[in-house]
């Protein structure tokens, strides 16, 4: 079974291919503005690569949020599409789970941050047990002071939240925290696409028609509606 993964939640954007589970090929790219012009590129590099035509795509996995607003809308319109276009089944993808999945086993609580500005983060706690990835603590928006209400050393904190906020956490935590920004942890692809591999096979199955970023909170335009 060959799966695409995109991953666009964040400035970093990365697309991988995976075949039964196995990684074959990633790109990852920093965005200094949108992710619009970058994503079609990426995703024609790595079919190239691994010698896939995107006929034969059984299905797209998406990084479906939360994130950057405008990052989702980008990675998800791109995955519906192609799904579309193709006949591909498509698959969201908690985009917290997969950053802490792509950043490998580490001891106590992985809590990803993501920064959700006014003065907020995007966060989630997982731990690492038998080889597997358990989740904690459901993603949730919450000021950065409030993280040790919810996380307990030790810990380990990855995502872009760590390189704004890590005063704040350095402040709260001390010595009882790893910091882990995200050029150290960077998205993936690949990983985004071997979860969307584990939920077909668990039988987790995605309708196109329903599948919508997941923004955590209300976005302004629905605010000031």
């Amino acid at each position: 079974m060959w799966i695409l993964g995109l991953e666009t939640a964040t400035w970093t954007a990365s697309v991988g291919v995976v075949r039964d589970g196995h990684a074959v090929t990633e790109r990852t790219r920093r965005s200094q503005s949108s992710h619009a012009p970058l994503i079609v590129s990426l995703i024609d590099e790595v079919l190239a690569e691994a010698g896939v035509g995107v006929g034969e795509l059984d299905a797209v996995a998406v990084s479906a949020g939360p994130g950057s607003f405008t990052g989702l809308r980008i990675g998800v319109s791109t995955a519906k599409g192609l799904a579309f276009a193709v006949g591909a089944a498509i698959i969201a993808v908690p985009t917290l789970t997969a950053l802490a999945r792509a950043t490998g086993p580490r001891a106590g609580t992985v809590c990803t941050i993501l920064d959700a500005r006014k003065g907020e983060v995007y966060a989630a706690g997982f731990r690492w047990q038998d080889g597997r990835l358990e989740q904690t603590l459901a993603e949730q928006a919450i000021a950065p002071a409030e993280l040790s209400r919810v996380i307990h050393p030790p810990c380990t904190f990855i995502g872009d939240g760590v390189d704004v906020y890590e005063a704040v956490l350095r402040t709260q935590f001390a010595d009882a925290v790893t910091l882990v920004p995200l050029a150290a942890a960077p998205p993936s692809g690949c990983v985004v696409a071997q979860i969307g591999a584990e939920l077909i096979a668990a039988k987790v199955e995605t309708a196109l028609a329903t599948v919508e970023p997941y923004y955590v909170r209300p976005s302004e335009a629905e605010l000031k509606a």
